[in-house]
């Protein structure tokens, strides 16, 4: 059986771009930093207190180039849990980072949707509190 999910891939131009990025803008902790030799190199990153990663790979083919960005196709591709949605809506937007709109109340807590350097789309969300009794509707 599986036990845990651990990384979760995004294709990047340029790692060392990429780790600049979502170390100083977006605040993740850098996890690993490995040359392997023939140019191959591991790079993840995660938020501070999580144990799951982002593992930033580069687009070393063609196939993958054509899909920096848009692993998701317009999608959201990785979701963040926040406990304070609006003040990093403003902290990163104070940092550049591009949002396709404000914070906005849903069912399931206060979202707000960005992109990384590269197109890539994550969704901030900071949960409702929900008890046993609530249901989201459809």
């Amino acid at each position: 059986m599986f036990t845990d999910l651990t990384h979760v891939t995004i294709l990047v131009d340029d790692q060392d771009e990429a780790l600049d990025y979502y170390t100083n803008t977006l605040g993740f902790e850098t996890h690993d930093d490995v040359a392997f030799g023939d140019g191959m190199r591991w790079v993840t990153v995660a938020p501070s207190n999580s144990d799951r990663q982002l593992a930033l790979v580069a687009a070393d083919t063609p196939e993958k180039s054509d899909r920096v960005g848009s692993q998701a196709a317009d999608h959201v591709a990785v979701v963040l849990e926040t406990d304070d949605c609006v003040g990093d809506y403003e902290r990163l937007r104070e940092k550049g980072v591009v949002f396709h709109g404000e914070p906005a109340e849903e069912p399931w807590g206060i979202s707000a949707v960005f992109e990384d350097l590269f197109g890539n789309v994550f969704n901030v969300v900071e949960p409702a509190d929900f008890d046993e009794s609530d249901e989201l509707s459809a």
